[in-house]
C-alpha cells in the first residue's frame, strides 16, 4: 500500500511516535552513508546501515499494520447509532418498537458493548413512537448493519380480546458514526432549536433549555439530542449524528446508481424496505432478502441474534 507523506504520519495520533522514530532512523542513514566513502569507517558504515535498514522495515511495517487498521475502522466503524420507529399498527406497533429495540441492547450487553439513549418519545402504553440509541464497541456496525429497514410482527396483542392476529411494523435505522465522511455542511444549511429536556413532570422536568434539535433545512432531515447534561454536548451529538444521516442518504442513493450482486440479496439499506417477519403464533422469524427462517422467538428477542448475524455475513448476504 502507498503511503503517506511523514508529515502527514506525524500528524496522525496513531503513526505519531513511529513517524518520528522513522525520521530518526532516516537521517541517521543519511549521516551514515557519508562514511561509506571514508576507507576506515567503511566496513563499520556497512554494518550499521544494514541494521538501520532493518529498522526502518520494521517501523515501516508497524505504520503498514496501523493504517490498514485505520483503514477497516472507517469501513466498518466501532460507533453506530441505532434508531427506531413505530410504523402501522397504533400501539402495538409502539410497544414492538420498544421490545425491538431492548431485543438489540440486550444484545450489546452481551457483547459488552456500551450505549446510551440519545432521545426518545414513547406512547401511553409505554412503547416507543420513536427512539434514539448510540452504542459503541468492537465490530458493532459489522454485525448490525444489515437491521435497517422494516420489521414486521405477527402475532395477538395483549389488549387484543377477540384473539385475532394484529400485523404491525417498526422501522430500524443503523447509521455508522465515521471519523472521515464526504459530507460538508454549510453552516447556513442548518437551524438549531432548543428546548428543555423533560421528563416524568413535576420536579423530575429539566428546568434548563439543554435539548437540542438540528435541522438541515435542504433535504428536511432533523436530530434531536436530550441526554446530555449541556447544551453543547446535545448540539455536538445531534450534528455528529446528522451529519452521518446525511452520508447514509449519499450512500443509499449511489448504491441505487451501481446496483450489484449484493444489493440485489441485502438490499440498500433502505428504512422503507420490509426486511423481516416476526410471526410469533408460528414462533418463526423470517428474512425476506435472504429468504431463512429461525425458531425461538422469545430467544431472539432476549438478545440471542448472532444465529441471525452470522447468517447475514454468509455468503448468502456478502458483507
Amino acid at each position: 500500500m502507498s503511503l503517506p507523506s511523514l508529515e502527514q504520519l506525524k500528524s496522525n495520533e496513531r503513526t505519531r511516535y513511529i513517524a518520528l522514530e522513522l525520521e530518526r532512523v532516516l537521517s541517521k542513514q543519511k549521516e551514515t552513508q557519508k562514511m561509506v566513502s571514508q576507507k576506515d569507517m567503511a566496513e563499520l558504515a556497512h554494518e550499521e546501515l544494514q541494521d538501520l535498514a532493518k529498522q526502518e522495515a520494521i517501523l515501516y511495517k508497524q505504520i503498514e499494520s496501523i493504517l490498514k487498521k485505520e483503514e477497516e475502522e472507517e469501513e466498518f466503524p466501532n460507533e453506530i447509532v441505532l434508531e427506531v420507529r413505530a410504523g402501522a399498527g397504533g400501539d402495538e406497533a409502539g410497544l414492538f418498537a420498544h421490545e425491538l429495540a431492548q431485543s438489540y441492547l440486550r444484545y450489546a450487553e452481551k457483547e459488552r458493548w456500551k450505549w446510551n439513549l440519545i432521545d426518545e418519545s414513547c406512547n401511553d402504553m409505554g412503547g416507543y413512537k420513536e427512539a434514539s440509541f448510540e452504542i459503541h464497541g468492537k465490530d458493532v456496525y459489522k454485525k448490525l448493519q444489515y437491521e435497517t429497514g422494516v420489521h414486521r410482527v405477527q402475532r395477538i396483542p395483549a389488549t387484543e380480546k377477540q384473539g385475532r392476529i394484529h400485523t404491525s411494523t417498526a422501522s430500524i435505522a443503523i447509521l455508522p458514526i465515521r471519523t472521515k465522511t464526504t459530507i460538508e455542511l454549510n453552516p447556513s444549511d442548518i437551524e438549531f432549536e432548543t428546548s428543555r429536556a423533560g421528563g416524568a413532570g413535576g420536579q423530575n422536568v429539566n428546568k434548563v433549555e439543554t435539548a437540542v434539535r438540528v435541522i438541515h433545512k435542504p433535504t428536511g432531515l432533523w436530530v434531536r439530542s436530550t441526554q446530555e447534561r449541556s447544551q453543547n454536548a446535545n448540539k455536538e451529538k445531534a450534528m455528529a449524528i446528522l451529519t452521518s444521516k446525511l452520508q447514509q442518504l449519499h450512500d443509499e442513493e449511489e448504491s441505487k446508481k451501481h446496483t450489484d450482486e449484493r444489493s440485489a440479496q441485502i438490499g440498500t439499506m433502505d428504512r422503507s424496505e420490509k426486511i423481516r417477519t416476526y410471526n410469533f403464533p408460528q414462533d418463526r422469524i423470517t428474512d425476506h432478502r435472504i429468504k431463512e427462517s429461525w425458531s425461538n422467538i422469545a430467544g431472539i428477542m432476549a438478545g440471542d441474534w448472532d444465529r441471525i448475524f452470522l447468517m447475514m455475513k454468509s455468503d448468502k448476504a456478502p458483507s
